[in-house]
């Protein structure tokens, strides 16, 4: 088994599968793998996203720098650089949630091709039990129900109306979230934006343009997908955006307390 196997496809796949012995349920089991994967990652989300708030609280620093150097260049990139070495802030950093989150994306999308889009039960079985560890390794003949709430978890979240099919309550749901937790960051970065047009550098606030750029691209992208995927995936897509919707909110009301 390769390494990426033993640090993130058996982990993920032996957590779901616990889940699922307990509660019987795929659908559930899925929810509460992810709860608890996002949980486990609180230590590295929680600083990504907090120096993601720092950049915000710059965004008036970074402006008046921007005024000052405006026909400088070379002197702007250095006096945001100090700016953010000062606040010990690096821009890059709230990207990081982001890619956490397209990785496990990744991962659950092995698993869930395995276990849900593999018509032989048998097989399906077969490949649980070789991927697991072994205390959790299912009967032979266990067959897996795909059924969760009015989901086949087997089948894109889409519902036909007048003959069209249209996004289903779970793939809105999470398109919602994801526009929302990049709104959140949204307000102080716009009057930087603003001031980044005006001075037409090619340094502008890295941060600020990704996160402009997420407000769109990552519900567009979840939409997208939503419409092949099978809904296994969306739930679990939905959960994630939930929980950093969440603990986006906290992280942000905590800041104002």
């Amino acid at each position: 088994m390769s390494l990426g196997k033993i640090l993130l496809y058996q982990p993920i796949i032996s957590l779901l599968i616990f889940f699922y012995r307990v509660l019987g349920n795929l659908g559930w089991s899925i929810i509460l793998s992810i709860v608890l994967i996002r949980l486990i990652l609180l230590p590295i989300s929680s600083p990504s996203l907090k120096a993601t708030m720092k950049m915000q609280k710059l965004a008036p620093a970074l402006a008046k720098l921007k005024k000052k150097y405006a026909n400088d260049k070379q002197k702007l990139a250095k006096a945001q650089m100090d700016l953010y070495k000062t606040h010990k802030i690096n821009p890059a950093a709230g990207c990081l949630p982001q890619i956490f989150q397209i990785v496990i994306i990744f991962v659950l999308y092995r698993v869930f091709n395995d276990i849900l889009l593999t018509p032989d039960s048998a097989q399906v079985i077969e490949k649980i039990n070789s991927a697991v560890y072994s205390f959790l390794r299912l009967p032979s003949e266990t067959v897996l129900s795909s059924r969760f709430l009015y989901l086949d978890l087997t089948k894109p979240d889409l519902i036909k109306i007048a003959g069209r099919s249209i996004p289903g309550p779970f793939l809105l749901l999470s398109v919602a979230a994801q526009y929302l937790t990049a709104r959140l960051m949204m307000p102080k970065v716009k009057k930087e934006a603003k001031m980044a047009k005006k001075t037409e550098t090619p340094t502008d606030d890295m941060a600020s343009m990704m996160q402009k750029q997420s407000l769109y691209i990552f519900p567009f992208m979840t939409l997208l997908f939503g419409f092949n995927f099978p809904s296994g995936l969306i739930v679990s897509w939905t959960t994630l955006s939930l929980v950093n919707l969440g603990q986006q909110w906290w992280l942000k009301k905590g800041e104002k307390n």
